[in-house]
């Protein structure tokens, strides 16, 4: 295991089951992850969810509100942009694995509302096992990175999005990646020409990674 062999010197990462896993036997195990400290102010550990044989493998930053009450990723309001943004590239949502960099929900609290809070890298690091195993499950032929904690799980901390946007490269993986925008960018632009500009621009990147299944 490449990726997790360069993590091992770190006490405080997650340790997925050894041997042959199906992404059900790795949802299990994580459910009980205390990896970090995420774990406890989160609902539920949040995985991934998808085909076992996805050709197509989203990666985004960590779980929001709906979906740490939810336990699944991607159904809150940026979920919704992302279904219609794979709709309008003519992706097949039966066809994608869907997961986040962090399964736990960071968040600091606001009057009532719980608002998102970045990951950081210790948190980032101690969960990047996890995304590992569920590569080495799933087998996509292309990963799609939404925002620059995802890409930068994946590809190091030095990679910008707004640099290598938009580009077919290689990943530590061995599985090509495409980098984008998350959709939760789009959602806050500042007005209806932006917001439009963004959403043409995403549904452009899933099209290019869609041309490479």
């Amino acid at each position: 295991m490449f990726i997790y062999a360069q993590f091992v010197r770190y006490p405080n990462v997650a340790k997925p089951p050894p041997g042959v896993r199906s992404v059900e036997q790795l949802k299990e195990a994580a459910a009980s992850c205390q990896a970090c400290d995420l774990w406890e102010n989160a609902t539920q550990t949040v995985f991934g969810e998808g085909s076992e044989h996805a050709p197509m493998m989203l990666v985004g930053e960590q779980p929001g509100d709906q979906e740490d009450l939810q336990g699944k990723p991607f159904v809150g309001p940026a979920g919704r942009l992302l279904e219609r943004a794979l709709e309008e590239a003519g992706i097949d949502r039966r066809r994608v694995y869907v997961t986040n960099a962090v399964k736990h929900f960071r968040w600091t609290r606001r009057g009532k509302r719980r608002l998102h809070e970045k990951p950081n890298a210790g948190q980032i690091r101690a969960c990047r096992p996890w995304l590992e195993a569920e590569i080495e499950a799933v087998q996509p032929a292309i990963m799609v990175l939404l925002g620059a904690t995802a890409a930068q799980s994946v590809m190091g901390p030095a990679f910008r999005v707004s640099k290598q946007r938009g580009e077919v490269l290689e990943s530590p993986f061995g599985v090509p990646v495409v980098a984008t925008v998350h959709p939760s960018s789009i959602l806050r632009a500042t007005d209806d020409e932006s917001r439009d500009a963004a959403m043409s621009s995403f549904i452009a990147d899933l099209r290019l990674a869609a041309g490479q299944v």
